[in-house]
């Protein structure tokens, strides 16, 4: 049986199977890696973090506005350590600060100044007196209420409240203890399966994951020396309601047209599909000579058989995995840009 790159997907009755079985068969899931990224937060440095808001409070005996925006200038990461005290994202923690009046920040702004302390580390900052500092300030101040507060009296037969945990139920009474003693592990457990493992870090580079793909299509076109033209996300292309993430070797004379696309989730792998069948359309539609080519990776595409039978159809076979991209060299039209061997 020839490749599914060098089939021939026009000829009639042709079977799908045996070419999904081998698409499936190269299919390997991503969730259980993540790319680093700058931003990612080791433990040694949240840890620091955690021990100097623990040292400056007097294990959380004295804990006062002042005292916490002066640590968090000293040291950037206690900002992240409070957060995490309070169990919230960051524009969740925006958003309660903007509700209880001590200043509007909006959730892009939390993005950012999350990222910064992360950044920072151990790092001292300096008050400019700036926007940021505002925020920062804040922020602090609403994180100080909150753990001032707790959880409250509460029917927790009807609602659950975000502060009812063990480390938050009745504010920094319940904080103490957990620092002096730690929790048992089942509570750990239970709090992680409430909060999802690497959350966090998974939001924060969830792009960098998108960009797997992507960035093997160009490390194979830099191996060959292929000229090709990169889209940027959401740029506007003349000659396609949607942009491509890759043409060979431009927009201007398109020979070969690529969408790289990853997907744990089978939801969205059948749009990512639907885009390539778009493309496919837009070409046949406009009578264009144009090859289409699929790049794609992880377990979404892995669920339903129809999916990869569309995609095969919409390419003529021109389906690749992150096993196989070097084979774009070779089995499609962008062979006939190589310039290096």
């Amino acid at each position: 049986m020839p490749l599914r790159f060098e089939a021939d997907f026009s000829a009639a009755g042709i079977d799908y199977n045996p070419y999904i079985d081998e698409v499936f068969a190269e299919l390997t899931s991503t969730f259980l890696t993540m790319p680093r990224g700058e931003g990612f937060l080791d433990y040694p440095t949240f840890e620091a973090g955690y021990e100097a808001l623990k040292k400056a409070t007097a294990g959380f005996t004295n804990v006062t506005v002042d005292l916490l925006i002066k640590t968090v200038y000293a040291t950037p990461v206690t900002f992240v350590v409070i957060r995490c005290i309070l169990g919230f994202t960051p524009p969740e923690w925006a958003y309660v600060t903007s509700e209880k009046g001590h200043l509007e920040v909006n959730q892009g702004a939390a993005r950012t100044l999350d990222r910064k302390m992360r950044l920072c580390g151990l790092v001292p900052l300096l008050d400019k007196g700036s926007v940021t500092d505002a925020r920062i300030k804040a922020m602090i101040a609403t994180a100080v209420a909150l753990l001032e507060e707790g959880a409250g009296e509460i029917d927790n037969t009807v609602i659950v409240h975000r502060l009812d945990k063990v480390d938050t139920a009745k504010g920094i009474r319940s904080l103490r203890p957990v620092a002096d003693l730690g929790v048992p592990y089942p509570v750990l457990l239970y709090e992680r399966f409430l909060g999802r493992p690497f959350a966090t870090h998974r939001d924060a580079v969830s792009e960098l994951v998108g960009d797997v793909v992507e960035s093997a299509v160009e490390a194979v076109f830099a191996k060959g020396g292929v000229s090709n033209r990169k889209t940027k996300r959401a740029e506007r292309i003349n000659g396609f309601d949607q942009a491509p993430d890759f043409i060979v070797p431009n927009e201007f004379n398109p020979a070969v047209i690529i969408e790289a696309k990853l997907t744990e989730d089978d939801g969205t792998a059948r749009d990512k599909v639907a885009r390539v069948q778009n493309l496919r359309a837009i070409r046949d539609r406009e009578n264009k000579k144009y090859e289409i080519v699929a790049c794609i990776a992880g377990r979404g595409f892995k669920v339903r058989r129809e999916d990869i039978r569309r995609l095969l159809e919409a390419t003529d076979g021109k389906v690749f995995t992150l096993e196989t991209v070097d084979r774009l060299l070779d089995c499609t039209g962008v062979k006939d840009f190589v310039t290096r061997i």
